[in-house]
């Protein structure tokens, strides 16, 4: 018999150390602590309950290694209740005894990683959804509002032949043509869990659009009453900024809102564009990268778009700008000149777990990268994923 003294209490516990084999059998008598420390996973084995267990006793058992079919029974004239059929490695488990019921009730689980995937089905997934960002408007227009984002953990199934979808939102084109609207992004979607919605489109002479984040109001024509920012989604962006009344030549519109900020506004007397709001970071890849700024409004000057992918405004003399692809940045609203495109950048879904659970199989093309101690998948196009 092994003896542990607790020096503090002296009191006395005593364990059972074992290194079964396959088929193994125990019954608790003597010891109410079994360690088992098989050289490998165990295909089978039994446990069973004390003969005559006292009210309240406790015992309880852990492996070092899998033992796949886990039988655990109550001894004669006994009940357990939440019997386990499978141990992995690092599990413990414990039961206590109440003799007004005859029965054994779980009392305490130690869950370790392996045990949430093989015995519960599920593991736990970090993630990254950014929506597509919105597209800037024409000739005095505002900056498109970044796509949404999103950012967490979920518990994921890993049961046989579940296959999760993952949808890439694309970023709204810029307007076109003299005075026209951009388009709203695409929203990013993982599976049903998770819906990132896209960036408002940016507006010529009108309130900006609802989105993941608004996008920037046009200038007011003839208006002493500025535009509002479109409504950003909570939890996954910000407002745009307020437009301007100041006219020719400048017309200044405001900055789509980011993940991070709202958007710029335009002050009353200002012939300068609102800035987009500046996008969140995230080192979900293991590297620090900022997504989702908004786009920057057409105007003077001050026209810079959103940390995080967001596009630049335009002037009376210079084009504006794209938001950057997969980072769901907000595209440029374009100034007078109506250069460039002002598109919104399309989104991007990232999914990290640990390494030590197996590869996924995966549709559509994603980078995968196992650094850090995770596996890592980043979707740049639409596909699939099962873990």
């Amino acid at each position: 018999m092994t003896v542990i003294i607790n020096g503090t209490t002296g009191t006395l516990q005593n364990y059972d150390y074992l290194v079964p084999t396959t088929g193994f059998s125990y019954t608790f008598s003597t010891y109410n602590t079994l360690i088992l420390n098989p050289a490998g996973t165990l295909a089978t084995g039994t446990i069973t309950m004390p003969a005559s267990p006292s009210d309240g006793m406790i015992v309880t058992f852990s492996s070092t290694q899998q033992i796949t079919a886990l039988t655990v029974s109550a001894n004669t004239g006994q009940t357990l209740n939440n019997t386990l059929t499978k141990i992995v490695a690092g599990q413990s488990m414990s039961y206590v005894y109440r003799s007004a019921s005859t029965a054994w009730f779980a009392f305490n689980t130690a869950l370790s990683a392996s045990m949430i995937s093989s015995v519960l089905g599920y593991i736990p997934v970090d993630y990254l959804v950014v929506a597509g960002g919105g597209g800037g408007a024409t000739t005095a227009g505002s900056g498109g509002g970044a796509g949404g984002m999103l950012t967490g953990n979920l518990p994921i199934s890993v049961a046989a032949g579940v296959l999760y979808g993952i949808t890439v939102g694309a970023g709204g084109a810029g307007g076109t043509s003299d005075g026209t609207n951009g388009q709203q992004g695409s929203n990013s979607v993982f599976s049903t869990f998770l819906t990132a919605l896209g960036g408002g489109l940016g507006q010529h002479g009108s309130n900006g659009t609802d989105g993941g984040s608004g996008s920037g109001g046009g200038y007011a024509t003839g208006s002493p009453i500025p535009h509002l920012g479109g409504s950003g989604t909570s939890g996954q962006g910000n407002a745009g900024g307020l437009g301007g009344t100041v006219a020719a030549p400048s017309y200044p519109c405001g900055g789509g809102g980011g993940a991070g900020a709202v958007g710029g506004s335009v002050t009353a007397a200002s012939a300068t564009g609102g800035n987009g709001g500046a996008g969140l970071a995230s080192s979900i890849t293991g590297s620090s990268v900022t997504y989702a700024g908004g786009g920057g409004g057409s105007g003077a000057g001050g026209t810079t778009g959103g940390t995080g992918g967001g596009g630049n405004g335009g002037t009376i003399s210079s084009g504006r700008q794209n938001g950057t692809v997969n980072t769901g940045g907000g595209g440029g609203g374009g100034g007078a000149a109506n250069n460039g495109q002002g598109a919104g950048g399309s989104g991007i879904v990232i999914l990290r777990y640990s390494d030590s659970y197996a590869a996924a199989t995966t549709t559509g093309s994603p980078t995968v990268t196992v650094t850090g101690g995770y596996r890592i998948y980043q979707f740049t196009a639409s596909g699939t994923i099962t873990l």
